[in-house]
């Protein structure tokens, strides 16, 4: 099988499905079911008809492009990855896993090669949080992760609900359908830029994923009294912002000290009322999330941030108010799926190193229902969700040469 993978042609449709986008190039804004999202789906389903795949999609967006074997019923072997964008974001970010997964399809098309096993590319609807408040809500859905009613309740920011939003941009039928039946799946594999720096340090072209972590999400509230500035002396303070930033930096020191190095935390939101310079803070909101790739440690941090939240509360006499927003599990990859990568890589004389994905992914919850694995690629200094993100084209044709041999080593 002799396989080519066409890198003009992927960096060309990388650069054009990067200009739908409500953000001034570089920065690529791509919202879930927008304007821009519309047509970024429309323009990804002509390519893989034209490419000879059958096209379809689920109530939520979630949308299949299969090749199909001399098998049709025996389960299928998946690729695939997402296209919305979170605000100010960078072209590479999931659409080297989509427009990758279907390169690979084209080259084993080319080399002559039949699959057995159908071989499908998904786009995953909704990996990031940004409209609904939820991540990987397309691979929730379809491991049976999320439930078809608790979706169903989910509204953006403006109030307006899933279902009318989802309705509006195309999508009927309905959500309790979207789950895929028991062992849809023979294999999955996700192709991915690093969103971290250690392959470019360690100047290695591939990772293989052995572990993917996952993230606990909690949402803080802390309240005091507030007053004014020059009016409250120190021993009569109860300062909002000054319990939040004990919290804080609790929170760092649980996660510096789990014994692992795989355990991060991180407040990303501390929003501050009133917030004048004159007055003391009243109320703080904090967005928390702590993320390992285990599960028992990780949430042992959580309760590490519980008992510290109440001895704060009673010693700086506030209340504090601890919301738990998510606590996913985390996942091993499949042996099996690992080792075809592995081989794969060895094949085409690549060096690879076996690493964790410490950002989830859909593949965290397709995991639930299917053997997966993932291949990294490196990106320019690990930046991500930001402009600048940036994939050399060697590293994604690569990565793409790679994918192209597993999906047919697991179709076979």
């Amino acid at each position: 099988m002799n396989l080519t993978i066409d890198r003009e042609r992927m960096l060309r449709e990388i650069e054009a499905l990067a200009c739908f986008s409500d953000a001034e190039a570089p920065a690529v804004t791509r919202i879930v079911f927008t304007p821009s999202d519309r047509k970024a789906r429309t323009w990804v389903k002509e390519r893989c008809e034209e490419a000879g795949l059958a096209v379809r999609h689920d109530a939520v967006g979630d949308t299949f492009a299969r090749w199909n074997g001399t098998e049709p019923d025996a389960p299928v072997v998946g690729t695939g990855s997402h296209i919305d964008a979170i605000p100010n974001a960078g072209k590479y970010d999931g659409v080297v896993g989509v427009l990758g997964g279907l390169e690979a399809i084209r080259a084993l098309r080319q080399s002559g090669f039949r699959p057995k096993h159908s071989i499908e590319l998904l786009v995953f609807t909704s990996e990031e949080p940004t409209r609904f408040g939820i991540g990987c809500l397309g691979s929730r859905l379809l491991s049976g992760t999320l439930a078809a009613d608790a979706a169903a309740r989910l509204n953006d920011n403006d109030g307006t609900s899933l279902d009318e939003v989802r309705r509006a941009a195309g999508f009927g039928g309905e959500l309790e359908q979207v789950k895929l039946p028991e062992n849809y799946y023979k294999a999955f594999v996700e192709l991915h830029i690093e969103q971290g720096p250690l392959l470019e340090r360690q100047h290695t072209p591939l990772g293989i994923v052995t572990k993917i972590a996952a993230p606990a999400s909690l949402r803080v509230s802390i309240e005091g009294p507030g007053g004014h500035a020059g009016g409250v002396l120190m021993p009569d303070r109860h300062d909002a912002l000054c319990a939040a930033s004990e919290l804080i930096l609790a929170i760092e020191s649980a996660a510096r000290n789990s014994g692992a190095i795989d355990t991060v935390g991180t407040v990303g939101i501390c929003d501050v009322f009133p917030g004048a310079v004159n007055s003391i803070p009243s109320r703080v909101r904090l967005s928390i999330d702590v993320r390992d790739t285990d599960l028992a440690r990780r949430d042992a941090v959580m309760r590490t941030i519980e008992t510290t939240s109440h001895s704060i509360a009673a010693r700086r006499q506030v209340s504090i108010y601890n919301e738990l927003l998510n606590a996913d599990a985390p996942v091993d990859c499949a042996p099996a799926v690992i080792e075809a990568l592995s081989q794969s890589c060895r094949k085409h004389g690549v060096k690879f190193l076996s690493m964790v994905s410490r950002a989830y992914h859909d593949s965290l919850f397709i995991a639930r229902i299917a053997p997966v694995a993932m291949l990294f690629i490196p990106c320019r200094n690990g930046y991500s969700h930001r402009p600048d993100e940036y994939a050399q084209p060697a590293d994604i044709a690569r990565g793409t040469l790679v994918l192209a041999e597993t999906l047919a080593s697991l179709s076979e």
